[in-house]
């Protein structure tokens, strides 16, 4: 009986995609290979531990090897389940792949839902794009005094990379933030220029907060925004319990019109 081996990378695309480039190098059995993304507490009996540290140019050859031989829906789907924010993704990822490319299913690899790990990761591409749409439907810019939009979030998912171009395609004249206060990310986009992403600046985000006040056109927005949500809600047709299931809470925490007294 083959032992066991745990590929442990980094919660991210690439970490995730270099330990599938990892896996494949190894030349074994996909059987008893498996991806882990972050350390476990506990560690298993029998098993191997490998360590896999995130490779640009390891990522762009699994890209190139997945739009080529899995096509562009097969690779979004996989893109989406890797955004996730559930621990067995990367276990999810890895096998899917295996399965469009060893076991030979190609492009209609994500129609092999019978297979447990196609499945798993239909799921949370599934449950990713759903809050992808959610955030592009209730996220809420408001200007700064430096004339910056600047918006705040709090996804489940890493959503980040697929609202981004949304908003850059229809905001292309406008300085924009978005903050994902989750992760510590910011989406950064200057005006007429491509957007990126900037993480790891944690400890400031407190004191950015309170340094970004609002522009007086903007204040003036939010109470006229404010008083129209209530002056067109009609009491009587009021009901909580349908408003969550179609906005949920978690989302209501970031919009000017729930905030607003």
């Amino acid at each position: 009986m083959m032992e066991e081996k745990y590929i442990i990378c980094e919660d991210s695309l690439e970490g995730i995609f270099t330990a599938i480039y990892d896996a494949y190098a190894l030349r074994e059995e996909h059987g008893h290979l498996h991806v882990q993304v972050g350390e476990e507490e506990n560690y298993r009996l029998f098993a191997v531990y490998l360590h896999s540290q995130p490779d640009i140019d390891k990522t762009n050859k699994v890209i190139r090897t997945l739009k080529d031989r899995l096509g562009d829906h097969v690779y979004g789907a996989v893109c989406r389940a890797a955004a996730s924010s559930a621990r067995d993704k990367g276990d999810a990822v890895y096998h899917t792949v295996v399965d469009g490319i060893t076991a030979g299913h190609g492009r209609r690899t994500m129609e092999n839902l019978c297979d447990p790990y196609v499945n798993r990761t239909f799921q949370l591409a599934r449950y990713t794009a759903n809050e992808v749409h959610r955030e592009l439907e209730f996220i809420r810019f408001q200007e700064l005094e430096q004339g910056i939009l600047y918006s705040r979030i709090g996804p489940e998912n890493h959503v980040m990379p697929f609202i981004m171009p949304h908003f850059a395609d229809r905001l292309a004249p406008e300085n924009f933030m978005i903050h994902d206060e989750n992760r510590g990310v910011f989406g950064v986009h200057p005006a007429h220029k491509e957007w990126y992403l900037v993480s790891g600046i944690e400890e400031g985000t407190g004191e950015i907060q309170e340094k970004a006040r609002y522009s007086d056109q903007e204040q003036k927005y939010q109470e006229m925004f404010t008083l129209f949500h209530k002056t067109i809600a009609i009491r009587e047709r009021y009901n909580r319990r349908l408003q969550q299931q179609m906005l949920p809470l978690r989302f209501q925490d970031y919009m000017v019109e729930f905030l607003q007294k």
